[in-house]
């Protein structure tokens, strides 16, 4: 038995401080992302808390005809807005730390390690839950390879970049999907990162 998860990262957000919403770019991208789902027998939909993820998850769930559930887990390791007073630019230099030292625990957020172990364990109880379904799961772009870099080799992630975790916080572009297949409570890694749905938007 096997479970199907389609990893979308949110669509483009706006500029801004906070839990901001998808761009008129963005809402383009979900659509497009969710035009592609429309051929997918989708069983399920659950998303991050966060705006962003929320906004495009209820596109494309339009789009499928199946509702969608908000689960924390799907969070981003960490928001700029999160820690009062905190500069863009501080918050950059935090989540590169992170980035590089995987058990580093900011003052907001979680550590890389954990972030992806939430995710982990998200996606463990639904493989374990809804075998053989099909579930998208709408979520950020941190959080997706906070997850890959804990469950996978670094043969297997250098097969789609060669210098993957150096370069992952600019690896998964917005409304990208990563499939991953879940077979007896184990992650495969069938396609990482994929745009080829919004190739149209130039």
């Amino acid at each position: 038995m096997s479970t199907g998860f389609y990893l979308v990262r949110h669509a483009v957000k706006q500029k801004g401080i906070g839990d901001v919403s998808i761009s008129p770019l963005g809402i383009q991208q979900a659509r497009m992302t969710a035009a592609y789902f429309r051929n997918v027998p989708i069983s399920r939909i659950c998303c991050s808390p966060l705006n962003r993820a929320k906004q495009t998850a209820k596109i494309i769930a339009e789009a499928v005809n199946k509702p969608f559930m908000v689960e924390i887990r799907l969070r981003e390791r960490a928001n700029w807005g999160d820690l009062p007073g905190q500069t863009f630019q501080e918050f950059i230099g935090m989540w590169n730390r992170c980035t590089r030292e995987r058990d580093f625990v900011p003052p907001v957020g979680d550590s890389a390690r954990k972030a992806g172990e939430r995710l982990s364990s998200c996606l463990v109880e639904l493989s374990a839950q809804h075998p053989n379904e099909k579930i998208v799961i709408v979520t950020h772009g941190g959080l997706i390879t906070d997850f890959m870099v804990n469950e996978f080799s670094q043969d297997e992630l250098n097969a789609y970049h060669p210098d993957f975790v150096q370069a992952q916080s600019r690896l998964v572009p917005e409304c990208s999907i990563t499939h991953i297949k879940y077979v007896d409570g184990r992650p495969v890694l069938i396609d990482f990162a994929t745009i080829t749905h919004l190739l149209l938007l130039g």
